[in-house]
């Protein structure tokens, strides 16, 4: 009984998540679609790249390319995945990139019918509509057959995600064998070998955080752990000095005419001031290392 309980708190707590997060997206889509176009996650900088106000989106492309290499995805045309699924896809920025790049089919989910259609327009719009598909589905239950896909792409929807262990099951079970999976996310930092818990002015700011943006925190170590009960070796990397740079970019960008216009048209003046009040908060505790940007890919084996 008491398990059973456990049981329907969890999928109440789930729902309840999700109804949140796609209420959100069908807002916050609009304005990011409006200020940085159809990519809805950080970009990537290193020495070698400029980074102009006007760039981000051009950071964002350089993002993919860099988690594909990350991972080793062949670029031999023999080898290309042919089957791509983009968990958490926004407007499809990702999955059309994807499918453009390879040639592949690339199917995209997401909590928010207002993003599947978009990403449907916008899509039809490229001429891609052959190749790329969109449903609202949750990353949780995902609707496709076991080991349907040879590539699964999962950029910062897993933050999002109170199950992390039924995610990463989920994950495991629609991807191919052989299949690449790639995932970038948010995770709070690793604790020493001589901690048991975060401290609680840490833990204070991620409940805060929590709240505001929907992240379900949880470790890199963690995430590793769940992709070994599943025999999935991970490589891993940390990638906020690359990520670090976008957040200093956004924040003009949201502060400037064009930003303000976008919140005020599709927010109201609220959550412009809440987004303009806990972005510089946000940045500094980046800089702690309180949390940090993470990339984990793995080969599901053969």
């Amino acid at each position: 009984m008491e398990g059973e309980k456990m049981d329907t708190e969890g999928k109440v707590e789930t729902e309840k998540m999700n109804k949140a997060i796609a209420m959100a997206y069908d807002v916050q889509s609009k304005i990011i679609e409006d200020l940085t176009g159809d990519h809805f996650h950080v970009g990537f900088y290193d020495s070698s790249s400029v980074i102009p106000g006007s760039d981000v989106h051009s950071a964002q492309t350089r993002m993919i390319e860099a988690g594909l290499r990350f991972a080793s995805v062949s670029e031999d045309p023999s080898k290309k995945p042919r089957n791509i699924l983009d968990v958490g896809c926004g407007i499809g920025g990702s999955t059309r990139y994807l499918a453009s790049k390879y040639g592949s089919q690339c199917k995209g989910i997401t909590l928010s019918p207002v993003e599947a259609e978009r990403a449907r327009v916008l899509t039809s719009a490229q001429g891609l509509e052959s190749q790329v598909s969109f449903e609202v589905a949750d990353a949780l239950n995902q609707p496709f057959a076991d080991g349907s896909f040879d590539l699964i792409w999962c950029i910062e929807c897993a933050d999002h995600i109170t199950d992390k262990t039924k995610f990463v099951h989920e994950l495991n079970r629609v991807a191919a064998p052989g299949a690449t999976i790639i995932l970038l996310t948010w995770c709070h930092r690793d604790l020493s070998p001589l901690e048991q818990d975060l401290h609680p002015d840490e833990k204070k700011l991620l409940s805060q955080l929590e709240s505001s943006i929907r992240i379900k925190w949880i470790s890199a170590a963690d995430y590793i752990n769940l992709f070994k009960s599943c025999s999935l070796e991970i490589k891993y990397a940390d990638w906020s000095p690359h990520v670090a740079p976008y957040y200093a970019e956004m924040r003009k960008i949201t502060l400037s005419w064009k930003g303000i216009m976008a919140y005020v048209r599709h927010a109201g003046w609220r959550q412009l001031s809440i987004r303009a009040l806990m972005m510089p908060s946000v940045f500094e505790k980046f800089k702690t290392g309180l949390f940090k940007y993470c990339i984990l890919t793995c080969q599901k084996p053969q």
